[in-house]
């Protein structure tokens, strides 16, 4: 399975993480690990900035989070606009920094740095996949 299923719009069906769309297909958020240096990354990446290998296993986020900061945006990027408002959070999940967008139906006014959310996996209608954030 290629990456152009990614996000609701996909702008590459290469990638060298297109594994990450098959852990979002077993309703799982993962990312890399250099099982060289033990480096993390997420976004997943498939070479080692640290050591420069390329000996990445793939881990399935878990458990719940905790909102670093977020913000609200009213305007959308070319090709996005139809999504806005919504809603970028970026969560600390598993010593990691995600970034992600906030479910829809979560206003605004009820987000708070530290607050507890999990990971949901969001299926598309026209067979795209992503994840969003909900409250825990």
């Amino acid at each position: 399975m290629g990456f152009e299923r990614f996000g609701s719009k996909s702008f590459t069906s290469q990638a060298k993480v297109a594994e990450f769309v098959d852990y979002l297909d077993k309703g799982e958020l993962a990312y890399t690990k250099c099982r060289t240096c033990s480096q993390a990354y997420f976004p997943p990446r498939a070479d080692c900035a640290n050591c420069l290998g390329n000996d990445m296993e793939w881990i399935a986020f878990k458990g719940n989070g905790k909102i670093v900061t977020f913000t609200h945006t009213m305007y959308a990027p070319t090709g996005f606009e139809a999504d806005a408002p919504y809603t970028i959070v970026v969560v600390e999940l598993d010593g990691l920094k995600v970034l992600g967008r906030m479910n829809k139906e979560v206003p605004v006014d009820t987000l708070s740095v530290g607050m507890s959310v999990k990971v949901e996996i969001v299926k598309l209608p026209d067979g795209q996949v992503t994840y969003e954030f909900l409250p825990a």
